[in-house]
């Protein structure tokens, strides 16, 4: 374990020192899609400062580590929960030691019809006939929808209502487009909407969704990939990251 550290440090400082190195100068980096908005301002940052590429692929959590461990080429992934970040680490697909978690997300009720209002008993309402959610097998945010019905005792009143997306972006759009009347989203996603109306789910109703990163082992000699984790610790990324609403304690009100 010392000594991976000690690799990695070392391999940070070269990426910071500007030193020449024979390996790749850009890195893929598998994102959960609720991230989207966010990875792409990092990323930006860490090139603009380092002036490497970074590659962003999104997703769902679950079929991200599913491609993963079918081979795909990444080096980093960001994911949205904690567990198959870790899995990776146990199924020697990530490199032990370099997990961590780069943010927490929070659940939101999402939608843009005006004449619904927005907030828990909005679930019950007959105006309702579509609610939207990611799938809860592949996205960590759909089951936190799903634990957030089931600590409101309304999973089964909605259950012929759910529409499934194949991750919270594909579910935000089903709200966006009209083909949901409301959705439970990532707060990430409402940040900068000026139109809808969101409830921001409290926490009490469902697991934090802690939400780590982890070097693959293809990125294990990556300069570019190891820099990246480490940029992701600084304080200039995490002022990015609760920028875009992921902050370390977001009220349980819209503001």
């Amino acid at each position: 374990m010392r000594f991976i550290a000690l690799r990695l440090c070392f391999l940070f400082a070269l990426v910071i020192a500007g030193a020449p190195i024979a390996s790749a100068d850009e890195a893929r980096v598998a994102v959960a899609s609720n991230f989207s908005k966010a990875a792409r301002v990092l990323a930006a940052a860490y090139e603009q400062s380092s002036g490497h590429t970074i590659n962003l692929s999104f997703g769902s959590t679950g079929l991200l580590y599913a491609q993963i461990s079918q081979g795909a080429p990444f080096d980093v992934f960001l994911a949205a929960d904690q567990a198959r970040p870790k899995r990776a680490v146990d199924d020697g697909l990530a490199v032990e030691g370099t997990t961590l978690t780069y943010a927490v997300g929070r659940l939101v009720l999402l939608s843009f019809d005006e004449d619904v209002p927005i907030s828990a008993s909005v679930l019950g309402d007959p105006r309702v006939s579509r609610l939207a959610i990611a799938n809860p097998a592949t996205a960590p945010y759909g089951a936190a929808a799903i634990e957030a019905l089931t600590a409101l005792d309304m999973q089964a009143a909605v259950a012929p209502k759910l529409v499934r997306g194949a991750n919270v972006a594909q579910a935000y759009q089903f709200v966006f487009s009209g083909s949901a009347e409301v959705g439970f989203v990532a707060l990430s996603q409402v940040m900068d909407e000026a139109d809808g109306n969101w409830w921001l789910v409290p926490q009490a109703l469902h697991a934090p969704i802690a939400q780590d990163a982890v070097l693959l082992t293809r990125g294990a000699d990556n300069i570019v990939a190891v820099g990246f984790l480490e940029f992701l610790k600084t304080d200039a990324a995490r002022s990015i990251i609760a920028a875009h609403g992921y902050p370390a304690d977001a009220p349980d009100a819209q503001p």
